[in-house]
C-alpha cells in the first residue's frame, strides 16, 4: 500500500512518537514548512515532555493513530528521533493503519516505525528528514519534495556527484528494501517486531557508536542469521563512528569487511543517508534494485499514488 502523493497545499501532520524535541526547533521547522506552500497540523501532543520522552506512551502513541485516521492529513512526519518509538509499538492498532495509509516518514529512532509499518500493513514508508532537520540543506530538501510529489512512477535515487560511494562486493541485486538504524534493527531481535531480511535490500546506518560497537551489533545480526538472508546491503552515512587513534582498534571499515566478508552479497558504503547531510530519503518496503558499483538504488515501483 502506498500513500497519495504530497501537493502543495497539502496538510503534513507533526507528531513527537519519541524524544522530546525543543519549542525552537519546532517552531522552525514548521515556519519552514509553511513557506514551502504546506498547511500544518500539530500532534496533540507534540511539545510534551516527560524526561527523556516526549510524552507518556499513551499518549504518543495516541498522536500516531490520531494522524492516521484524521482526514485532513496528507502526510505524517516525525520531529525527532532519539528514543521512545520501541515503547509505543504495542498501542499502536495496525489495522487502523492499514486502512488509513498514508506517507509517514522519519529516520533514526522512527526506524522501528517504518519496518513496522511495511511488515504488518505492508504500507510504504520513508526514511527521511524530519520536522527538526535541516531542510534548508539543497540536495537533501530536493530529494525529499522529489519523493513525496513526483515518486507516483519509478526512478532513480543516487548520491550527489560530489559523495561517491565505495564498491565492497560488486554486483545487482534486487528486492524490497528495510533497514535504518542499526541500533534500532538490533533491538528488534526477539520481539514481534523483528525485521524479516529474507531477499531484502538490507539499508543500514549509526551515529556515534566506536568500532567495536558496529562490530557486536553486525556480529549479533550474523549470529542471528539475518544478515545472510538479504540479497544486498547499503551502508549510509556513519557519523562519529570514527576514533581519534587505532592503536588499540579496528577501523569502521576493517570491521565492515571482516564482518561481511562471507556474505558474498552485493555491497557498497557511502550512500548519502543517516544522520549527516546530505540526508536522502529511501522509500522502505518498494522492490528496488541496487547496483554496488555505480551505487545507484533504482526504485522499480510508485511509492506515492
Amino acid at each position: 500500500m502506498i500513500g497519495k502523493r504530497l501537493c502543495l497545499g497539502d496538510t503534513i501532520g507533526l507528531i513527537s512518537p519519541a524524544s522530546p524535541e525543543n519549542i525552537e526547533a519546532i517552531q522552525k521547522g514548521i515556519l519552514f514548512l509553511k513557506n514551502q506552500g504546506f498547511n500544518i497540523k500539530e500532534g496533540t501532543h507534540l511539545y510534551d515532555n516527560w524526561g527523556y520522552l516526549a510524552g507518556k506512551d499513551k499518549d504518543r502513541a495516541a498522536d500516531v493513530m490520531e494522524m492516521f485516521k484524521d482526514k485532513e492529513v496528507d502526510m505524517i512526519l516525525c520531529i525527532r528521533g532519539g528514543y521512545g518509538s520501541s515503547r509505543i509499538l504495542p498501542y499502536l492498532d495496525f489495522d487502523v493503519i492499514k486502512k488509513h495509509p498514508k506517507i509517514f516518514a522519519g529516520f533514526s529512532d522512527i526506524t522501528v516505525f517504518l519496518n513496522s509499518f511495511y511488515e504488518k500493513c505492508k504500507l510504504t514508508t520513508f526514511h527521511s528528514p524530519m520536522g527538526s532537520s535541516n531542510l534548508e540543506d539543497t540536495e537533501t530538501f530536493k530529494n525529499f519534495m522529489f519523493t513525496f510529489m513526483e515518486g507516483y512512477k519509478p526512478y532513480v535515487i543516487k548520491n550527489p556527484s560530489e559523495f561517491p560511494t565505495q564498491c565492497i562486493v560488486s554486483g545487482i541485486a534486487e528486492g524490497h528494501l528495510i533497514g535504518g538504524n542499526l541500533s534500532l534493527i538490533c533491538n528488534s531481535l526477539g520481539t514481534p517486531y523483528e525485521i524479516n531480511m529474507k531477499d531484502k535490500i538490507l539499508f543500514i546506518e549509526e551515529i556515534g557508536e566506536a568500532p567495536y560497537k558496529v562490530d557486536r551489533m553486525l556480529t549479533q545480526l550474523l549470529l542471528a542469521k539475518k544478515l545472510q538472508q538479504c540479497k544486498g546491503i547499503i551502508l549510509g552515512q556513519f557519523t562519529g563512528c570514527d576514533l581519534p587513534h587505532y592503536e588499540r582498534s579496528l577501523t569502521l571499515e576493517e570491521v565492515i569487511k571482516d564482518r561481511s566478508y562471507s556474505l558474498d552479497i552485493p555491497m557498497f558504503s557511502g550512500f548519502c543517508s543517516g544522520h549527516d547531510y546530505p540526508k536522502l530519503t529511501l522509500p522502505i518496503g518498494a522492490k528496488v534494485i541496487m547496483n554496488s558499483e555505480s551505487g545507484v538504488i533504482h526504485v522499480m515501483e510508485a511509492v506515492v499514488g
